[in-house]
């Protein structure tokens, strides 16, 4: 059995697969607002950070990992799980002192490990990715480092105000001896995992692309990069290394107080994406993941760390090997709920309108799908902007809005110079079959639903199965299939029509910006 933990933004969660059964045999999680309102996180992060702050208790993650392994041992012998693995929420990071490993080392069944490592922090709270108060930080690490296009060509992004390094250059300035005091810089996936095997482990390639530190070539800490970040940080990162080599079995804590067995083995925890890529069974070029939620998100796998030369896309590492893309779109629901309102409709508009408005206008009727800021591209869109051909009927205004959204993530992954075989569609929105078929028809490539409901807490476990000498492409054979009947083939008679609409959508949004 293998166990796969997820600490994602507002909850954490955990899967058990038993692989000689095909199927979960286990699943437990714990939301952060409903299950402990004495953090005042009710979404997961603290409320009421300045000029853009936005912090976690790291406490939060630790007392979460000892309710959730709780309600496991509830359900199941935990000494039969063989391997771990898990992901946390990429680019948050966490601040230990050098008592940390010697805590972790001698860790008390009989104590909470909240209670045991709150002394251990050089930083109380810790910085997570929706944090955009660094922008000054970021700035000062391009031009250290000869502009974002260098940063970008090292690290697979230009210097982002939510990764890690232009965070820990800030903490570096505001408290210097707190940051001095720092033995170690621990992601979240790197935090939780050290706990559970008792000693600091490395951070995984995948999640440590997302610091703005790793250099891709060779993936090892860029010295240039940790240069500009602070000083002496090369002192307090932990190695990179691959999430599907195990490091050390499991602490003595988690044998004493929940029954794992002293076999069972850990390995490095990766970032949520990369761990979605495999959950999602997307771990081989050609298959795209496009994820419909409060942003919208589009990733895929790529043997060669290409970069985007705008800067938009991000490269992180791919668990299976190679790396993988990711661009976020930060118009996703936000832009179609206000559709949604601004018209009176309810959902159901949104596959009877977009399947029964007129295809023969598509190109002609452009919606550029902003509600207010865009970070793909970057700009602040007071509202939409149009450009139609005939009446903008409410079903021709969902329709082009829906197009538009998605000839921007088009348009903005062709950096990639991938040709999707298979789009897998995730999120609330992607059961909605108009929406799915703009999707396949945009792209012309078939869409299938996946039936995943935590792909990154199913990657984790899959994860720790590949590590233990299982052939992952069976595994995803098995787990990651899509849903019944969910297969949606794009209209083949459309593709001239979303060419040229493609053209046009770029003129207009170059025509604003």
């Amino acid at each position: 059995m293998f166990l796969g933990f997820d600490s994602s933004t507002q909850s954490f969660s955990a899967i058990v697969l038993a692989v000689d059964q095909n199927k979960i045999i286990a699943e437990a999680s714990v939301n952060f607002g409903n299950d402990f309102p004495h953090y005042a996180a009710p979404s997961g992060f603290i409320l009421g950070g300045a000029s853009g702050e936005v912090h976690a208790d790291p406490m939060m993650w630790l007392e979460a990992l000892d309710l959730v392994l709780g309600k496991l041992s509830a359900q199941i012998d935990l000494s039969k799980i063989t391997m771990l693995a898990g992901s946390g929420q990429q680019h948050g990071s966490v601040y230990v002192n050098e008592t940390f490993d010697s805590i972790i080392a001698n860790l008390n069944p009989a104590t909470s490990l909240k209670t045991q490592l709150s002394s251990s922090l050089t930083r109380s709270t810790s910085p997570i990715w929706m944090d955009t108060s660094t922008g000054v930080e970021c700035v000062e690490i391009a031009n250290a480092i000869g502009g974002d296009a260098e940063v970008c060509a090292r690290s697979g992004s230009i210097a982002i105000e939510r990764f890690t390094g232009s965070q820990i250059r800030k903490f570096f300035k505001q408290a210097p001896a707190a940051y001095a005091a720092t033995d170690h810089v621990h992601l979240v996936s790197s935090f939780i995992a050290s706990v559970l095997a008792g000693k600091s482990l490395p951070i995984d390639f995948g999640d440590g692309a997302g610091m703005n530190l790793l250099n891709l070539k060779n993936l090892t800490w860029d010295q240039d990069l940790m240069n500009a970040t602070a000083p002496e940080l090369s002192d307090k990162l932990l190695p990179a290394a691959s999430c599907l080599k195990p490091q050390v079995t499991i602490s003595s804590y988690f044998v004493g107080k929940y029954g794992f067995a002293e076999t069972c083995q850990v390995c490095p925890f990766t970032g949520d994406n990369p761990a979605s890529l495999v959950g999602m069974g997307a771990t081989t070029p050609g298959q795209v993941v496009i994820s419909l939620g409060t942003s919208d998100t589009f990733f895929a796998a790529m043997t060669e760390p290409k970069t985007d030369p705008q800067g938009f896309g991000h490269v992180f590492g791919n668990p299976a090997g190679g790396f993988m893309s990711l661009i976020c779109f930060r118009n996703g629901s936000l832009a179609r709920e206000a559709m949604r309102d601004e018209l009176g409709v309810d959902w159901s508009a949104f596959d009877q309108n977009a399947l029964s408005a007129s295809k023969s206008s598509t190109g002609k009727n452009l919606t550029l799908p902003f509600y207010g800021a865009e970070i793909t591209p970057r700009h602040d869109f007071e509202k939409p902007v149009t450009e139609f051909s005939e009446d903008p009927t409410d079903a021709l205004r969902i329709r082009s809005l829906l197009e538009g959204q998605f000839l921007n993530m088009r348009l903005h992954s062709q950096w990639m110079g991938i040709a999707p075989q298979r789009i897998l569609l995730t999120g609330g929105a992607s059961k909605n079959n108009g929406i799915a078929q703009i999707v396949a028809d945009v792209f012309q490539a078939p869409v299938e639903r996946l039936e995943v409901a935590n792909s990154a807490a199913l990657g984790a476990a899959l994860i720790a199965a590949t590590a233990a000498g299982n052939d992952l492409v069976k595994l995803q054979a098995i787990f990651c299939q899509p849903s019944p009947d969910s297969r949606i083939e794009p209209d083949t008679h459309l593709a001239a029509n979303y060419a040229s609409a493609l053209d046009q959508f770029k003129r207009l949004l170059e025509s604003q910006i």
